[in-house]
């Protein structure tokens, strides 16, 4: 079994490098890291309906670098800073996930970085040969 890194020299905040992948790869699965409103190494503004968006975003291009699609996300993790950003988080990621729902935990959570909502994902598609 081969094991891929993707993103092994991304940048954060203040242009830090991070010690982690964006996403690994192992026998057709793949675990993307937590993703947050993040462009150019900065938490963009706007509240809970733009930074889920670009999180989101930040997500599914991570899957499609990876050459996987939202249909093959079986398992989701979300955090958010407010729980009451709970009803206009689950209507944006109805748009994105409502045709291959996934599970999904979502949970409240004081952050690392100043953002309201952080994904991450496991997506699964049989390897080729």
């Amino acid at each position: 079994m081969s094991i891929k890194r993707y993103g092994t020299s991304q940048t954060g905040a203040g242009g830090k490098t991070l010690p982690f992948a964006r996403a690994v790869e192992a026998n057709g699965w793949l675990h993307v890291s937590g993703q947050v409103a993040m462009e150019d190494g900065e938490i963009i503004d706007g509240g809970i309906v733009a930074q889920t968006h670009k999180a989101i975003g930040n997500l599914i291009a991570i899957l499609h670098e990876a050459g996987y699609d939202v249909e093959h996300v079986v398992r989701v993790g979300v955090w958010l800073d407010d729980p009451r950003d709970f009803w206009s988080f689950n209507k944006i990621y109805q748009d994105y996930f409502g045709a291959h729902p996934p599970a999904r935990a979502c949970v409240q959570s004081s952050m690392m970085v100043d953002c309201k909502v952080e994904i991450d994902c496991i997506a699964y598609k049989t390897p080729e040969a």
